[in-house]
């Protein structure tokens, strides 16, 4: 399978908080770009994880299995993952799969980060 180039930035607004920018389609090609994001994103000190789904342009069933093991890593480091930018469409993917209730959906990046201090 060909991994798609799935852009995705990592940026730390604050030291116990880290933003990883999503862009473009998360599909089980996409695994390796958004563990290494995690990884990347996911320091020592960093308690929460926020997940800026503003620019997904498509995300399937696989993708969503991806979150779930981004969960269950981030759960493993004692770290919470945080969302926004999520369209209706994906709000109510998040709500039939439950993913809403582990992965609190803010409105804005400033929302979700107040939310982490």
């Amino acid at each position: 399978m060909t991994e798609t180039a799935v852009p995705m930035t990592v940026r730390t607004p604050t030291g116990r908080a880290s933003v990883i920018d999503i862009a473009g389609e998360v599909t089980a090609a996409s695994e390796g770009v958004l563990m290494d994001a995690y990884g990347r994103a996911s320091g020592e000190r960093t308690r929460w994880i926020v997940l800026n789904f503003s620019e997904l342009e498509y995300m399937n069933s696989s993708g969503i299995g991806l979150l779930v093991t981004l969960l269950v890593r981030a759960n493993r480091q004692k770290q919470r993952l945080l969302a926004y930018g999520l369209t209706e469409h994906y709000r109510q993917i998040f709500q039939l799969t439950r993913l809403d209730e582990a992965i609190t959906i803010h409105e804005s990046e400033s929302e979700a980060i107040a939310a982490a201090a």
